[in-house]
């Protein structure tokens, strides 16, 4: 169990090697190739639409192949989709940069399952430290992510080219490593146990505020992080400092995993959730504080450690709401759900950013935090009714 859940948590490091990667150059290239200046993250979009559309695919391959089979076709995706992006990048395209993205997508998926799938490897005891063991990889991906960035961008003549070649080389090692991960076998399906209609799972309001609060944390998470290298552009900050700012948000997202699932286990998923709620809203008052190296450092890295407590919070609040037989309609919404926010988000960061500056986008991050808030402090409130009942 200890050898599998140590696999799958380098390649989860991996997987955000490749993510923050496409956060920190994406923008930029497509700021450079855009034909108009608001047009800077769609790649970045193009990333996360891909995603959302993938759900559905993800969730079929999953169930017909298994968890191995179907990640391993996401990491073929993964490598495929990054050559294209260092072609589209070397010849100046960008409508093709876009498509590769829609394209990776799939991938972004696939791994996004990393996480449940960690889950299964353990015993139902250990669930919640395996799922925030497996998430706590991602630090591989925070130290090489921007490093590889900053480090390749200027291999060949093309900005950041060398950047999506090396995403190649990240893809078939996690390839190689995720071959030696013993999943548990599929269960046959048997007729009458294809468990409740999707409809019914989402009526739940366990499941409806995990996969809010899994949606939103994301979204406000990805809304300020896919702005940050633009915006510190945009103040003067050399490219070197937005890396490091990546880097220090990256380990805030995912440093919290070696405690987090101790956390949860002792004080309640919805007590660390809220405690994220907080760590976003002190993010966004020090992002409006000023726009020094200093403050988007501080500012995106409790961002990082919010979105750790609220993603891993509510991926363990869902895992009660589905059956085995269950899971892959359940995961799949989850992860629509997901990816349909970051889409939003995408879009929307790249726009506020570049036509009405930084302090706005934070100012809009509020209303989202202040969702999360409600929806936590409703449940919690009808959880304790029940109980006294």
């Amino acid at each position: 169990m200890k050898k599998n859940l140590w696999l799958l948590a380098i390649c989860q490091g991996l997987f955000l090697t490749n993510n923050v990667t496409f956060i920190a150059i994406n923008g930029l290239v497509g700021l450079g190739l855009a034909p108009l200046g608001w047009m800077a993250t769609l790649p970045v979009m193009g990333y996360v639409v891909g995603g959302a559309l993938a759900t559905p695919l993800v969730a079929r391959t999953q169930s017909r192949f298994g968890r191995r089979g179907s990640f391993q076709i996401g990491l073929a995706v993964a490598a495929l989709s990054a050559l294209v992006c260092a072609y589209a990048a070397i010849s100046h395209n960008f409508w093709l940069l876009c498509a590769a993205t829609v394209v990776a997508g799939y991938y972004n998926a696939n791994a996004q399952l990393y996480r449940f799938a960690a889950a299964e490897l353990a015993e139902p005891a250990w669930r919640e430290k395996a799922v925030s063991l497996v998430m706590a990889g991602g630090l591989i991906g925070a130290v090489i992510g921007p490093n590889l960035a900053a480090q390749t961008r200027t291999l060949m003549h093309a900005p950041f080219a060398g950047a999506y070649l090396a995403l190649v080389g990240v893809a078939l090692l996690a390839m190689v490593l995720l071959a030696f991960i013993r999943f548990p076998p599929v269960p046959p399906k048997k007729a009458g146990e294809g468990g409740r209609p999707l409809s019914e799972i989402m009526r739940q309001p366990v499941f409806m505020v995990a996969a809010g609060a899994g949606a939103l944390s994301y979204g406000v998470m990805n809304l300020l992080m896919a702005a940050t290298p633009i915006a510190m552009q945009q103040c003067g900050l050399p490219f070197s400092d937005a890396a490091l700012v990546l880097e220090w948000h990256v380990i805030g997202m995912f440093a919290p995993g070696f405690f987090t699932g101790h956390l949860i286990r002792r004080f309640g998923a919805l007590s660390v959730m809220g405690v994220g709620v907080v760590l976003m809203a002190l993010c966004i008052a020090i992002a409006l504080s000023g726009i020094e190296l200093h403050q988007f450092l501080g500012a995106l890295f409790l961002l990082g450690v919010g979105w750790n407590f609220l993603f891993t919070g509510s991926t363990t609040l869902s895992l009660s709401t589905y059956a085995p037989e269950e899971k892959d309609r359940a995961q799949g919404a989850l992860n629509f759900f997901v990816f349909a926010t970051l889409a939003v988000s995408s879009f929307a960061s790249g726009v506020l950013v570049t036509t009405r500056g930084w302090t706005l986008l934070n100012l809009g991050s509020m209303l989202p935090v202040a969702l999360m808030a409600v929806a936590l402090l409703w449940l919690a409130m009808r959880q304790r009714r029940t109980q006294n009942a």
